[in-house]
């Protein structure tokens, strides 16, 4: 069944079963994990997690025609909630006021072992 409203960009890993992102009538749709530039992941701490978290999210949003400040909700899940002041920390080196509509929500574990944060976020495409 062919969907001519809705628009898939695939992620770049030809092995993701996931596109990148997806759009619909000017919003974006993106879920993103901690993937470095060169596609491995980064297991490290929460900050460098939090960081490529949010740099994979501004190049997809930016390869669909939008950028970070046309975010307009995130949802962030950690797998340890006391993670959530640190992500912040990065969180606000990415977004500026007026701040995305967000929620935090803690999970018991990801897809990847290791892995502690995911973002999913709708952006408005650029007009």
């Amino acid at each position: 069944m062919a969907n001519h409203d809705l628009t898939f960009l695939p992620d770049p890993d030809p092995e993701s079963i996931s596109s990148d992102v997806a759009s619909f009538g000017g919003v974006l749709v993106s879920t993103q994990i901690p993937t470095r530039a060169d596609g491995s992941l980064e297991l490290g701490d929460i900050v460098a997690q939090s960081e490529c978290t949010l740099q994979a999210l501004k190049v997809a949003l930016e390869r669909a025609g939008s950028s970070m400040d046309r975010v307009m909700h995130l949802t962030i899940y950690l797998t340890d909630m006391a993670d959530r002041p640190a992500f912040n920390e990065v969180y606000q080196r990415f977004f500026a006021k007026p701040w995305p509509v967000r929620a935090a929500v803690g999970v018991a574990e990801l897809a990847v072992e290791g892995m502690r944060v995911e973002v999913t976020a709708m952006a408005a495409a650029k007009s």
